[in-house]
């Protein structure tokens, strides 16, 4: 099994590059996940080293198989990756595609159980995203970096579309509490609805999606 490649990034397309090692008349072609193969798109014409993973795809409805490779930055990237698949439904193109977003930040969502994030993610609905908080349930803690962490906690600093800078602040404070964002934007929502334009405050708000209200 192939598990690690180097050599000089000849080109790149929307599934991924191809390596060539130094010395040799050999090219692969490397599947990448696609925050990777954005990230890579630069890289074209230098030295490159990708964590590998073989496996064999069908062809023909099973009659024939073909041999690929998907590349990543690190070993524990490509660990996450095993573990994202084993999800019912989730292959390795389908999520190659949905990887649009560092691993790191993908476990942050599934340890957070934040399933709008993962809804936003390509490949993943509302279905698909569910499942993947259940099935990925404790795997994935050892994944979330702190840069993850520190990304979604910048994005906390942004109001959420569609809704006001209170209605927003509530949401962060419903979160600093130890809400998940999706449990928190659904206590605002809710609180907001039924007050009928009657809460000015963010104070106000976070009363009434705590039940002090409405």
């Amino acid at each position: 099994m192939i598990t690690r490649i180097a050599g000089t990034l000849v080109s790149m397309d929307a599934r991924g590059g191809v390596v060539q090692p130094e010395g040799t008349g050999l090219a692969y072609e490397v599947l990448l996940p696609a925050y990777l193969a954005d990230r890579l798109a630069a890289e074209v014409g230098r030295r490159v080293i990708l964590h590998t993973l073989e496996y064999l795809e069908a062809q023909g409805q099973g009659t024939s198989f073909v041999p690929r490779l998907i590349g990543f930055e690190s070993r524990d990237d490509r660990r996450f990756f095993e573990v994202f698949t084993t999800v019912k439904g989730m292959g390795n193109k389908r999520a190659l595609r949905a990887l649009a977003v560092p691993p790191g930040e993908v476990a942050a969502m599934v340890v957070s159980k934040d399933a709008k994030g993962l809804q936003r993610l390509p490949e993943i609905g509302k279905r698909v995203a569910e499942t993947v908080i259940v099935e990925l349930s404790g795997k994935l803690d050892a994944f979330v970096t702190a840069d993850a962490l520190e990304r979604r906690a910048g994005s906390l600093a942004e109001p959420s579309i569609g809704i006001s800078p209170e209605a927003a602040e509530a949401v962060r404070a419903l979160i600093a509490l130890g809400e998940t964002r999706d449990a928190a934007e659904r206590l605002v929502e809710r609180a907001v609805r039924r007050s009928n334009g009657t809460l000015t405050t963010a104070d106000q708000i976070l009363a009434a999606a705590f039940g002090g209200e409405g």
